[in-house]
């Protein structure tokens, strides 16, 4: 056995980082940096532990959508955890518009977000560690291509459970997504686009960033439990309220879904967005559903309205 000493690698005095980012400006430690330049150490209990929430909002012709319920929401996940940030709700509002206005975006996918951070002692008692808060704002991506969204998404049911509401709490976004990932593998595996999870009873739950809706003989339904109860989602029940159309909050079984007339998902990341096949099947007639069609043409003119949104202003 060979024992002589070897010569060590140079120990570099900084990272240098080969990858490539979306265009965006990220806030952290007080500072706004290019998209580039934003990174968390390695100790960092949010990529250690997954020890994290966050919300996201979207900016849309230069205006916020939504954005106090996507603010009371990221707090109310901050409380839930345990997680403190040196920031009031008016003081996020006014780093999120910051980094929308320093990125130029028009259509932005901005997040904040806060980890539980890291121990100056590499202590495992997560009240030693300090807790880190960030934002960004990179251009705006939907779960849905153009494509999709002309013709419907084709969506493939995974046997996966989702992560039940008793382990972690579906209204703290989180980014527990393991689940999800599987479930979109399963999805490709089935030639699919994209994935539903089930519920620990074995009814519909929801996919990886959106939940779901189906339409039968002109009423409503989205599941009631072990989903992220989305703004999008809220969205579309304000809108049905408006519409005169009846939405509920139940148990949405796999039987029912596929019996449904029309099914779509919503998210930040894209809005209504209809699903015209699910598991190789067509839903419905196949085509895009004038239900689905109504509402998604009434949350886009809501873009427009300022009882919904909040202008940033550009320099």
């Amino acid at each position: 056995m060979d024992l002589a000493p070897k010569q060590l690698p140079t120990l570099a005095s900084r990272h240098v980082d080969p990858h490539s980012y979306p265009s965006g400006v990220a806030f952290l430690d007080g500072q706004y940096v290019p998209m580039s330049e934003a990174k968390i150490s390695v100790l960092d209990w949010g990529f250690l532990h997954s020890d994290a929430t966050y919300d996201t909002v979207h900016v849309w012709n230069g205006a916020f959508f939504r954005l106090d319920l996507h603010i009371e929401r990221f707090f109310g996940g901050l409380e839930r955890l345990r997680m403190s940030i040196p920031f009031d709700r008016a003081g996020v509002t006014e780093i999120l518009h910051n980094c929308v206005a320093l990125s130029g975006h028009r259509a932005a996918y901005v997040e904040m977000l806060c980890t539980r951070g890291a121990s100056p002692t590499f202590s495992r008692d997560p009240r030693d560690a300090i807790n880190r808060f960030m934002a960004f704002a990179v251009p705006f991506g939907s779960v849905a291509n153009p494509e999709q969204l002309e013709r419907g998404l084709h969506v493939s049911i995974s046997q996966r459970m989702r992560i039940p509401p008793v382990s972690i709490d579906p209204a703290v976004k989180n980014y527990h997504w393991l689940d999800l990932v599987r479930g979109l593998y399963d999805a490709y595996d089935n030639n699919a686009e994209t994935a539903l999870l089930l519920d620990f009873n074995g009814n519909v739950a929801e996919g990886p960033g959106f939940n779901v809706f189906a339409a039968k003989d002109g009423r409503l339904s989205t599941p009631a439990t072990g989903v992220l109860p989305g703004i999008t989602r809220r969205s579309v029940f304000d809108l049905c309220a408006e519409a005169g159309l009846v939405a509920e909050a139940l148990d949405v079984s796999v039987e029912a879904l596929l019996g449904a007339d029309e099914v779509f998902i919503t998210s930040t990341a894209g809005g209504i967005m209809p699903v015209t096949k699910i598991d190789s099947k067509a839903v419905g007639n196949g085509k895009v559903g004038p239900i689905t069609t109504k509402l998604k043409d009434a949350y886009w003119a809501k873009h427009d309205d300022p009882a919904w949104t909040m202008p940033v202003a550009y320099p």
